[in-house]
């Protein structure tokens, strides 16, 4: 286990996944602190998916428990399972939009399916967020098609954090992206940390890419054929000793 006892967003203990008689996920043991930012990084089939869906409670454990915010996961029934799930917030790889509804109507939606915010009030809140991951008004109203990669990513990003997430998810948010637009998800991905962190919100992000990982993140876990061989602070992981992560670093 980490150091972080009764400090975790995440508490993983002796997770074991099989799937068709493959073992993907093979006894973890680790927690992720809350409000700082942990990067899951490794190899591709390493695990890092399963892990993922683990803290979705999209998967149950063959073996172990996952608890998130103090929730043993598996003791929720499916109900219960998709209420929790309003403590997240997930930015996926290619950003998931709705195609037929513009950016205004994609960060609306989960405000108009979950919350009871009036017209004016989701309005409201639909511009702010929109705003504050730097979308100008004459995009607004443009569906994701006529938008670049780059702010698909940041209405994804506003979508995600409409209803105020405890704990954001970023699945390898800056994977098959040029490096001008990689660097624009990275800058977004540190300017929501830093404005939601007094609220105590944690991010977690799933990834391959080390550059990335090493420039904005707080903590990193290397999972390696389904076990966390090292989890440090990024100042210590950068000079791990661990030959799979030199090997991993170097690349």
């Amino acid at each position: 286990m980490s150091d972080f006892e009764g400090e975790e967003a995440v508490s993983i203990k002796d997770l074991t996944t099989i799937l068709g008689g493959q073992t993907i996920l093979n006894n973890l043991s680790f927690g992720i602190p809350k409000n700082k930012i942990t990067t899951i990084l490794g190899f591709s089939g390493a695990g890092k998916s399963t892990l993922l869906k683990h803290i979705l409670g999209l998967l149950k454990p063959t073996y172990g428990s996952v608890f998130v915010l103090g929730k043993n996961l598996s003791d929720l029934s499916e109900f219960d399972l998709k209420k929790f799930r309003r403590h997240f917030g997930m930015l996926f790889q290619y950003a998931a939009l709705f195609d037929s509804l513009s950016a205004y109507e994609n960060v609306a939606f989960p405000l108009t399916e979950f919350t009871d915010l009036n017209e004016d009030e989701v309005e409201e809140k639909v511009y702010g967020l929109l705003e504050s991951v730097g979308i100008k008004v004459d995009s607004f109203f443009k569906l994701p098609s006529e938008l670049s990669g780059g702010m698909r990513k940041r209405v994804g990003l506003a979508r995600a954090l409409a209803l105020d997430p405890d704990i954001m998810l970023y699945d390898e948010p800056t994977t098959g992206l040029d490096p001008i637009t990689t660097k624009m998800v990275n800058d977004l991905i540190l300017n929501t940390y830093r404005k939601n962190v007094k609220r105590g919100m944690t991010s977690i992000i799933i990834s391959h890419d080390v550059k990335v990982t090493l420039e904005i993140s707080d903590f990193v876990a290397f999972l390696d054929h389904g076990k966390i061989v090292e989890f440090l602070p990024v100042k210590d992981f950068v000079n791990s000793q661990n030959k799979l992560v030199q090997e991993f670093l170097a690349l």
